[in-house]
C-alpha cells in the first residue's frame, strides 16, 4: 500500500498492527547498504562507525555509548522497514544533563536516509528544537501539524515553519518540499512525519541535545527502536545494544 493512496494517519494506524521482530541479518545489510549511499554523495562517516562489537567494547569509547554517537536502524518496532523505517547515524552529541548550562556541548548532528515513500511517522519532542536539511537524493516531503494546547495534534491551526531564514505557512496537515540544499526549523510544537519523493533522501540533522530514549512523542502506539532477532552476529553495533552489548 502505497503513501500516495492513504492520508499519513490513515496509512500509519493501517501498518501497525502486533509486534515483530528485525533480523539482524537484514540490519547488516541495511548498514552495508546505507554505508555506500552515503559515501555516494562525498559525505564520509568517522572511524568509529566502523569499529567491530568487540573494539567498541573496548576502553577509551566510553563517551560513545554516554552520548549514545553512532548506528541507528528502526522500524519502530513493527518489522515493516520497507514502509515504515529510518537509517540514522549520530556523529556528536551532548549531554541532556548540560541543558541549561552556559559553557557545554548543547547541540547533536545526525545523517539519516529516508528511502522513497519509506515513512517515518507523525511525532514531535518535547525539548529539542532541530534543523533537518535536504543533503541529496530525492525530494523530502515533510506532513505538518501543530501541538495544540495539550501537546495533542491540533488538526485546524495552520503551520509556520522557518525554511532556510524564510517563513511559509501551511494549512494543517500540509506537506513541505524541501528539496536537495533546503532546511527546516522544527520545534517541540511541531508535528511532523516525512517520507522520500523521487527517490531516497540524504538528511542533515543539527539540533539541540538529543535524547531517543525520553524525547520522543509518537501519534500512534509505536517505538522508538526495532526489537532484534540474533539470527547472525552484528556487523557493527546500533546505538540501541549498548545497553546489552557493551
Amino acid at each position: 500500500m502505497g503513501l500516495s493512496r492513504l492520508p499519513l494517519h490513515s496509512y500509519v494506524s493501517a501498518i501497525i498492527t502486533g509486534e515483530a521482530l528485525m533480523k539482524r541479518s537484514r540490519i547488516n545489510d541495511i548498514l552495508r547498504e546505507s554505508d555506500a549511499f552515503i559515501r555516494s554523495f562525498g559525505y564520509t562517516l568517522p572511524p568509529f562507525a566502523y569499529l567491530s562489537p568487540d573494539a567498541l567494547k573496548a576502553s577509551g569509547h566510553a563517551e560513545i555509548k554516554a552520548r549514545r554517537m553512532g548506528w541507528d536502524i528502526t522500524d519502530y518496532g513493527k518489522e515493516d522497514f520497507d514502509d515504515m523505517g529510518l537509517f540514522l547515524f549520530t556523529t556528536r552529541n551532548g549531554l541532556s544533563a548540560d541543558l541549561g548550562k552556559k559553557s557545554a556541548m548543547l547541540y547533536a548532528e545526525k545523517i539519516m536516509i529516508s528511502r522513497d515513500r519509506q515513512l517515518s511517522p507523525m511525532h514531535r519532542h518535547d525539548l529539542k528544537v532541530e534543523d533537518i536539511i535536504n543533503r541529496g537524493g530525492g525530494t523530502l516531503v515533510i506532513e505538518l501539524f501543530m501541538a495544540d494546547a495539550e501537546g495533542g495534534i491540533d488538526r485546524d491551526a495552520e503551520v509556520s515553519v522557518m525554511v532556510d531564514g524564510v517563513i511559509r505557512t501551511l494549512p494543517a496537515g500540509g506537506h513541505l518540499k524541501l528539496v536537495p540544499g533546503e532546511s527546516v526549523t522544527l520545534y517541540p510544537n511541531n508535528w511532523h512525519a516525512f517520507w522520500g519523493e523521487n527517490g531516497d533522501v540524504l538528511i542533515g540533522e543539527v539540533s539541540t541535545v538529543n535524547d531517543d530514549l525520553t524525547d520522543n512523542i509518537f501519534d500512534q502506539p509505536i517505538g522508538r527502536f526495532s526489537n532484534v532477532e540474533e539470527d547472525e552476529a552484528p556487523l557493527h553495533l546500533l546505538v540501541s545494544d549498548y545497553d546489552t552489548h557493551l
